[in-house]
């Protein structure tokens, strides 16, 4: 067997990974990533909010608390930890009185925020398509 560097070594396991196998761990990646909680702190912290400019910005806590209507603080605690555990965030403690804490986009989360950007635009404008199709849909049962 010939010997591999180890550049072909992380090719070829990055091949491997196949999300319509059970057994995948990307299965459990595009869970997380599916959840509209994680696309919306996403889209937040890439300064994407009312009146943001889309450039990526740090919040706080409450400012995303804020920002994320109707998320529960359970919800974007457990949000902003996966988030920060798979190194799409960093979270910055500040020892102020009170403490300050600030989550930022990491390059990784970056470059996922540039998708759920586009995931978040295109439900926004086709909405009006999807309630039409749905009630096509409940018409003709």
């Amino acid at each position: 067997m010939a010997t591999q560097t180890a550049a072909e070594r992380r090719a070829r396991a990055r091949s491997a990974y196949d999300a319509f196998l059970a057994a995948c761990p990307s299965r459990q990646l595009l869970d997380r990533l599916s959840d509209k909680w994680v696309v919306l702190v996403l889209c937040a912290l890439g300064g994407d909010g009312p009146g943001g400019d889309g450039e990526p910005i740090s919040l706080r806590y409450s400012e995303l608390s804020r920002l994320i209507a109707g998320v529960s603080q359970k919800m974007l605690t457990q949000t902003l930890r996966s988030l920060e555990r798979d190194g799409m965030l960093t979270r910055t403690v500040t020892p102020t009185v009170p403490v300050t804490v600030d989550y930022r986009l990491t390059d990784l989360g970056l470059s996922l925020h540039r998708t759920t950007r586009e995931l978040r635009a295109w439900a926004q404008d086709n909405m009006d398509a999807v309630h039409a199709g749905r009630s096509r849909y409940d018409t003709n049962g």
